[in-house]
């Protein structure tokens, strides 16, 4: 009998690795293997080349990362491990077994001086430190394995764990008004969507194992602000609470962030057939959910 194809995915409690989670259910014909930082801290040897010697995986789609961006200011060398460090040892890790590392990265690479959407190809130059943690991860990943995959996301949220729609909702709820950014313009990603490309690009690769590997861009489609943002969000949700456009430089931050980060998702369109969303309506999806919930 024919082996199933196993897919070990990493940081399986975060936003990504549930949405992940979600899928393999309706997926029964793939292997999945979910392991959160207790389980398998990314930046340990040892208990990466046991897991790997157990579950003998074809894939290996790396979800774990340090995302705490301001904080990241403070605890760099933090941040570098598991961002940066880890995943060159899980590539390392991914080599040995012949398994191939999807690594999920982000916009933050880019230093926001663009007015048109970023290729995979641009020059990267990253403004904080943990974008600069997540460059260095992408580099040690494709360095190691020229199949290995790295696709770039941004402004990432789902149904749980911490993200801007959440904190919303939350503010939303308790304040008569809050302020908000108006001049930071990116694409929203629901991390549903993400996982279901993420999957995708699995199963396409276990079809075709030729289909190339490098750096890809996916986010939902459309450019909005974060004020855009939270103003969809309170029209969708009914609340009263007031939002008011602020600049970036009436709330500081101790990472600096991209004016401007918008991906420009033509590659994995072209390469893999995928369909973008447009962020409104996974927007909508997400919330319908959460009252759900």
């Amino acid at each position: 009998m024919e082996q199933p194809i196993t897919i070990i995915v990493t940081g399986a409690n975060g936003q990504l690795g549930r949405s992940i989670r979600e899928l393999a259910i309706d997926n029964i014909h793939l292997r999945f293997a979910f392991f959160n930082s207790e389980d398998f801290p990314i930046e340990s040897v040892r208990r990466g080349e046991l897991l790997f010697e157990i579950y003998q995986p074809q894939f290996c789609i790396n979800c774990a990362a340090y995302t705490a961006v301001d904080k990241a200011e403070k605890e760099t060398g933090r941040a570098f491990l598991v961002n940066g460090d880890a995943p060159g040892t899980l590539a390392s890790i991914c080599d040995f077994y012949g398994t191939r590392l999807i690594q999920v990265s982000t916009d933050y690479v880019f230093n926001g001086q663009a007015s048109s959407p970023y290729k995979e190809s641009d020059p990267v130059d990253p403004i904080n430190a943990y974008g600069t943690s997540k460059l260095m991860g992408e580099q040690l990943v494709l360095k190691k394995n020229a199949r290995n995959v790295v696709v770039r996301t941004s402004w990432l949220y789902a149904p749980f764990g911490r993200n801007f729609v959440k904190t919303m909702l939350r503010f939303m709820k308790d304040k008569p008004e809050i302020n908000v950014v108006a001049d930071q313009l990116g694409s929203p990603t629901y991390a549903p969507d993400l996982a279901l490309v993420l999957v995708d690009m699995v199963k396409q690769y276990i079809k075709n194992p030729e289909l190339p590997g490098g750096i890809y861009h996916y986010s939902n489609d459309g450019i909005i602000s974060w004020f855009d943002f939270a103003n969809a969000i309170r029209e969708l949700t009914g609340s009263n609470c007031k939002v008011n456009p602020i600049p970036t430089s009436a709330y500081p931050t101790p990472a600096k962030r991209p004016a401007y980060s918008v991906l420009d998702n033509s590659k994995i369109v072209r390469d893999f057939g995928i369909t973008l969303r447009p962020w409104k309506d996974s927007l909508e999806r997400c919330l319908k959910t959460l009252r759900a919930i």
